[in-house]
């Protein structure tokens, strides 16, 4: 799995539509779903700051959403040139990627786990 996280600070007066640009089933998921790696979108708003967003996408690969840039550079320009109106700052927090063979987070069972630092 491979996931890209963004932080948005967003117009007040612009919120509602921010909501439908950047959230599930707005014009960045519908960009997104167009590929068969496209997982899901998630939008998440900071209970501590009313203006900040934060976006999650999931794609299948760190590949597969690579290659989609790469074919839909232009689409996605567009759409970012459209859309930053509605914001007043926006910051990459990240590209993770997970690989579940490598990656176990498992909870262990007795004693000693609970000396052990979470993952």
């Amino acid at each position: 799995m491979f996931l890209v996280l963004w932080e948005f600070e967003v117009k007040p007066d612009d919120k509602e539509r921010f909501v439908q640009v950047y959230g599930p089933g707005g014009d960045w998921d519908t960009l997104f779903r167009s590929d068969p790696n496209h997982v899901e979108t998630r939008l998440f708003r900071d209970i501590t700051r009313s203006n900040a967003y934060l976006t999650a996408d999931y794609w299948r690969t760190r590949k597969a959403y690579e290659e989609f840039l790469a074919v839909r550079r232009s689409e996605y320009e567009a759409l970012d040139a459209a859309t930053e109106n509605l914001t007043l700052s926006e910051r990459h927090l990240g590209s993770l990627e997970s690989d579940a063979a490598s990656i176990n987070c498992e909870p262990k069972s007795g004693p000693a786990h609970q000396d052990r630092d979470r993952v």
